[in-house]
Order: C-alpha cells, then sequence, then structure tokens
C-alpha cells in the first residue's frame, strides 16, 4: 500500500505543472484578447475634428461637389493619422453605404492573412503573387480564388466580428463581400443595402487605421498587408491625382470601378504627414472627381 501512495503522488505532481500551465495560458489567452478589446487607440467614430471638418468642405464646395454630396453621390472620409494615438476625422455621408466595386477585396486580403494566421492557409510563393494580383492589379480571378479559400461565411463572420466590427447590420453597414469576382450570383448581399460588394468611407477608413496601426490580425502581418497595398499597378483617380501633383507622396491603395460607381482608398504618406482618404461615388464623372478631389484633400492634410 505504501508504494501505491508513492506512486500516486508522484503522477499527481507530474500532472500539477501541465494543469499550471493549461490555466496560465488560458489566462494569458485571455487576458490577450481584452488587452486587444481595450486598444490604447481611440474609436475612430469619435475623433471628428471641427476644424478639418471645415477644412473638407470647403475643399468639396471648392470642386463644385457639394451638390453631389447633398445628392449622396459623394462620400468621403478623411482621417489625419499623423499622430495615430489622435486621428482626426471629417467626412461627408461617411455612414452612407454604397456599391464599392472591387474596393472590398481588401476585406478578403484580411481573411486570407487571419487564415494564415491560424495555420488554415500556407503563405507561400503563389500565395503571396496572387494577393499582389488582387490588389495591385485588382485581378478579379485572385480575388475569387482566394476568397474561395478564405470560405465566404468565415469572411462574412469575420467582418461583423467583435474583433474588427467592420460591418455592423445594427447600425450602417460597411464593409461586405457577398458575392465572387466572377459570372456567379451573389450568395449572400449585406442585410442593410442588399449590395454583393459593398461599403461605408468610414468603415473603409477604419480599415486604414487599424492597418496602420497594426491592430489587422498582428503588426507583423498589418505591416505585410501594407507593403501588398503599395505600388499600385492601376493609375487613375488618387493615384492619377497625386503623381501629377505631388509624385513624392508614397501611397498604399485599393480602387474600384464599375459602370458610374468609382471607389478609392488609400494610406498616403507625404510632406512628413500620414492620411487616410477614402471616397465612393456614384456619377459617369465620378473618376475625374476623385483625381482632383485627392490633390485638395492632400493640400488641405500637408499645407494648411
Amino acid at each position: 500500500m505504501p508504494t501505491m501512495n508513492l506512486l500516486i503522488l508522484r503522477h499527481f505532481l507530474i500532472a500539477v505543472p501541465f494543469f499550471t500551465l493549461f490555466f496560465t495560458l488560458s489566462f494569458s489567452s485571455t487576458s490577450s484578447w481584452a488587452a486587444w478589446a481595450e486598444s490604447e487607440y481611440p474609436a475612430l467614430n469619435t475623433c471628428t475634428d471641427s476644424a478639418l471638418q471645415q477644412g473638407l468642405e470647403a475643399s468639396l464646395c471648392s470642386l463644385n461637389l457639394e451638390q453631389a454630396v447633398d445628392r449622396k453621390q459623394l462620400c468621403v472620409s478623411l482621417v489625419d493619422v499623423t499622430d495615430p494615438n489622435h486621428p482626426r476625422l471629417a467626412q461627408v455621408n461617411g455612414d452612407r453605404m454604397m456599391y464599392a466595386a472591387s474596393l472590398p477585396k481588401i476585406a478578403i486580403l484580411l481573411g486570407a492573412f487571419e487564415r494564415i494566421a491560424s495555420g488554415d492557409l500556407k503563405q507561400d510563393q503563389h500565395m503571396n503573387a496572387t494577393l499582389v494580383r488582387m490588389i495591385r492589379n485588382s485581378s478579379n480571378s485572385a480575388a475569387t480564388e482566394v476568397l474561395n479559400m478564405v470560405g465566404k461565411e468565415y469572411l462574412a463572420e469575420l467582418l461583423q466580428s467583435p474583433r474588427y466590427h467592420l460591418y455592423d447590420a445594427d447600425q450602417s453597414g460597411g464593409l461586405w463581400v457577398g458575392k465572387e469576382y466572377s459570372k456567379a450570383p451573389a450568395w449572400k448581399r449585406d442585410p442593410l443595402a442588399n449590395l454583393s460588394h459593398g461599403a461605408t468611407a468610414l468603415q473603409v477608413a477604419r480599415f486604414y487605421y487599424l492597418l496602420e496601426t497594426g491592430q489587422l490580425v498582428s503588426p507583423e502581418m498589418s505591416h505585410e498587408m501594407k507593403t501588398i497595398l503599395g505600388e499600385p499597378a492601376i493609375h487613375h483617380k488618387f493615384v492619377k491625382g497625386l503623381q501629377n501633383a505631388t509624385p513624392e507622396a508614397k501611397i498604399f491603395r485599393k480602387s474600384g470601378t464599375w459602370r458610374t460607381y468609382h471607389a478609392d482608398s488609400a494610406l498616403i504618406e507625404h510632406n512628413g504627414r500620414r492620411y487616410i482618404a477614402v471616397a465612393l461615388a456614384n456619377n459617369p464623372s465620378a473618376g475625374v472627381w476623385l483625381k482632383d478631389l485627392i490633390v485638395a484633400l492632400d493640400d488641405l492634410i500637408c499645407h494648411s
């Protein structure tokens, strides 16, 4: 019997460190999640800046775009993130859902890196090349391939998750991918506006703010996503405007075009400043609007 008691004691002492480690890891994981939820960075929608708002509205008037704003044909969000701890937000129609064509491919990019982080997808040479084609060249076939690897339902849940909250059906919506970038029918349109590929300017701006502050997946993967968004291969709208006016500006960008719908979004580094610009528009002339708009916004941030 004493021998049996010693064996039981020995097994208990071996087991204790295992359970201690298990509970320590569990607690650590919970603490990590709580730390993420209580980010040091503010909620972007609470960071409205009256001076920047006045400047945005004046810029739109100077471009004769105030009627487009009044008619809900133009949605703009502008965020000065030179000091990421104290962003400054200005917007018009920032919470309005609009068809955004290829712009929501940034959501597929996020889904891919979440899957890579969890080990469900492999980040090999083919994956990296496909992501680059999807973003820089706006390849529809690449976007469809990655979307199916990520999983449509998984992506929809990720965008609505408490962690990211990039789409909120109880508020004004946000980023949505409810259709492949192919001739296949929509599998799930967004609950609010019935769009297959939709966005609000504010939620797209939030995506870039989370990216710039390292809050998408991880700081390392946020950096990788930002790199993929750099060196755009399509030179129109924001890119064309900045290339003509300030070619030294660095731009990390995703745009979208379909019929009269024109969208552009970017994180821009110029003249020692960093800012996020997002514009969604529905008008045959909107491509020209966005080309001129980004020059005015750059001047507002960098020279006012």
